[in-house]
């Protein structure tokens, strides 16, 4: 696989024009039509990344040194297996010596390096399932989660927010000292309680949106850095 390159030097714009008597729904054909001209969807599939998303997260990483060789990594909502295939190929998970492990309730293929768990993260058992797969306390908690869509706006922010804070409540009980916690939230919509815990919990925290995303997308990553510890 190869390791992508920066953004800037992506393939050139695409016009692939979907004809409006394709039986198509208006939205489903402007979605198509969206798709069809991603650049980062040419070149998730030229480099052999499961889908664009596994952009954002090189992105983030390339901007702030997250995922370092050795490192052991939980990606939450793993589906489709973009974001373990970046952290397994910069932290060095093999077959032989598995650092990230992945959960999602939705069917994938198998990612090399990685162990990837079937279920509901929200079960029980979840958290100690992913942590007897890791082998040991996690230096990052990563989580591309988002509730489906009921086509309510309201409604759609609440339930992809309550996914945020479950997230956060579990990557403060388990990273280690010094480990760090991604997650997808809402422009405009991150609350202010989980703010404050997590200013509380880690050094740094920053809202970052990478060029992979959508310009017009609502969604933003909220990164939490060097997590101080539990009391």
């Amino acid at each position: 696989m190869k390791k992508p390159g920066k953004p800037g030097g992506g393939p050139r714009a695409l016009h692939t024009k979907v004809r409006k008597k394709s039986g198509l729904k208006e939205s489903s054909r402007r979605w198509l039509e969206r798709h069809l001209n991603d650049p980062y969807v040419h070149r998730a599939k030229a480099e052999g990344y499961r889908s664009r998303a596994a952009y954002k997260l090189t992105e983030i990483d390339d901007r702030y040194r997250l995922l370092r060789p050795g490192m052991r990594v939980i990606d939450l909502g793993a589906a489709p297996g973009g974001w373990c295939q970046v952290a397994a190929q910069r932290v060095g998970s093999t077959e032989d010596d598995v650092r990230v492990v992945g959960i999602d309730y939705l069917d994938m293929d198998p990612v090399p390096g990685a162990v990837i768990l079937k279920m509901d993260f929200l079960d029980a058992d979840a958290p100690d399932r992913l942590m007897e797969a890791l082998g040991g306390a996690p230096d990052l908690v990563l989580s591309d989660m988002a509730a489906p869509t009921t086509g309510h706006r309201r409604t759609d922010h609440l339930r992809t927010m309550h996914l945020c804070e479950v997230a956060a409540d579990f990557a403060i009980s388990v990273l280690k000292p010094g480990g760090h916690f991604l997650t997808k939230t809402f422009q405009g919509g991150t609350e202010a309680e989980l703010l404050d815990r997590l200013k509380r919990s880690f050094r740094s925290v920053h809202h970052v949106k990478p060029s992979a995303s959508r310009a017009e997308s609502v969604e933003l990553y909220l990164l939490a850095k060097d997590f101080k510890g539990r009391e």
